[in-house]
């Protein structure tokens, strides 16, 4: 699995505070798979990352930490992969 060359852009839509029209880009986390290292309920917060020809955010996601840790899931929270 690996992590797509387009994140960049992503990662600076986010950082800029830009949303897309979808009720989770910017939503709280809450880490219910398990998979991400525990804190408390607020600290993850998801944003949709999109995925060509597909209708709708689909099913990949950044999430970010209030740490700094930045979390891509390609298969709607079934994996993640660390980016920083």
């Amino acid at each position: 699995m690996s992590v797509p060359a387009d994140i960049a852009a992503t990662l600076a839509r986010i950082a800029s505070g830009r949303r897309l029209p979808y009720r989770n880009d910017g939503a709280v986390f809450m880490n219910r798979e398990l998979l991400l290292p525990l804190h408390q309920a607020g600290y993850y917060h998801e944003y949709v990352h999109l995925t060509a020809l597909v209708a709708g955010p689909g099913a990949r996601r950044i999430v970010i930490g209030q740490g700094g840790e930045v979390y891509y899931t390609p298969d709607h929270y079934r994996s993640f992969i660390r980016i920083r």
